[in-house]
């Protein structure tokens, strides 16, 4: 595949008023998200779940991608097609979780680097056969005492630039996501310091390993206080943070920024997103979100597993989508939370 395709799938996943919605979960965790709302997790259970997410009516005219699970991938829609050709219907970009989860790094006691590189170039051309057309790797950086440390910082920035590197051997647009943790007492200064610093070593290795940074997108943290920080920034200090701290860090090829929401409340982390859009109009790149929890979990609760309900989840994530639109445009406000 030629860098101007991989471009446009890029620019495609962050084109204006439209983000990715990540229902990438391991068979673990979203296990725990069925359970807290008293469902048995199976293989059916998963995959109606994720139909009610990803058929719902209207939704493509805010949702660009969805990022899945390999076990997703090859699940079908309710129209009996593989949800790949399902979405890429509704002009909406398949995509995968290629990593294989965060593990324990040798000599650095609490830190972890993810794995997955083995077999990883095998593994893209069937996801690419699949109907996969990017892909996302996540590296856990955590901020304690004495940590991050270089050791860490300098092996998962050495992954995350040869996942992208195979990513585009394979026409896979590659989302690169080094999220710094927001658990934890440390406030917003040194959050911002940390995210620097891991943003710094991903592009030093991105540029060593040849990524071409047109095709590929980021998916950072927010400069954002520590969860169990006694003083939390409010919505226009994390807006101004964060934006200060891309500027320094991400080059202007990049064609998209894609927030991780890392936990936040799901109107807290529209409201960032939208300061943050709010806040400047002559950015290089789109920001836009690539949110989780913070777009599903309206739709978990509001279906509660329950065949009568499918239609009530559907509704929650159509406002939920919505809302994020909105923040991409600066335009959110609090009243729409009412009336999406």
């Amino acid at each position: 595949m030629t860098e101007n395709t991989l471009e446009s799938t890029a620019l495609a996943l962050v084109a204006p008023g439209r983000g990715i919605l990540a229902a990438d979960e391991s068979f673990p965790t979203i296990a725990k998200r069925l359970a807290s709302i008293g469902v048995e997790s199976s293989a059916e259970v998963r995959r109606t779940y994720r139909n009610m997410l990803f058929m719902t009516e209207g939704a493509s005219e805010f949702i660009s991608g969805v990022i899945m699970y390999h076990e997703t991938l090859g699940q079908k829609a309710d129209n009996g097609k593989l949800f790949p050709e399902a979405l890429a219907e509704r002009g909406i970009i398949a995509g995968i979780k290629v990593d294989t989860g965060a593990k324990a790094l040798a000599l650095h006691e609490g830190e972890k680097v993810t794995e997955g590189l083995d077999g990883l170039r095998d593994r893209l051309v069937g996801y690419r056969e699949q109907g996969a057309r990017f892909a996302k790797w996540r590296a856990v950086i955590t901020i304690g005492a004495g940590t991050p440390s270089r050791g860490c910082m300098s092996a998962n920035a050495h992954a995350l630039a040869r996942y992208a590197a195979l990513c585009q051997e394979a026409g896979i647009v590659p989302i690169v996501e080094p999220e710094v943790l927001m658990a934890g007492a440390h406030d917003i200064d040194r959050c911002d310091e940390v995210t620097s610093w891991a943003l710094s070593e991903v592009f030093s290795a991105l540029h060593s390993q040849g990524v071409a940074l047109e095709g590929m997108l980021l998916k950072p943290n927010m400069v954002i206080s520590g969860s169990d920080c006694a003083t939390q920034a409010g919505i226009e200090e994390v807006a101004e943070r964060t934006v200060r701290c891309l500027r320094r860090n991400v080059p202007a090829a990049v064609p998209g920024i894609a927030f991780l929401s890392g936990g936040q409340d799901a109107v807290v982390a529209t409201a960032h997103l939208n300061a943050m859009n709010k806040l400047e109009t002559d950015l290089p790149w789109e920001l836009s979100f690539s949110y989780g929890r913070a777009l599903q979990q309206p739709a978990l609760e509001a279906w509660g597993g329950k065949a009568e309900d499918l239609t009530a989840g559907n509704k929650a994530l159509y406002q939920r989508a919505k809302a994020n639109s909105a923040a991409r445009y600066g335009r959110w406000d609090e009243g729409l939370e009412k009336t999406a």
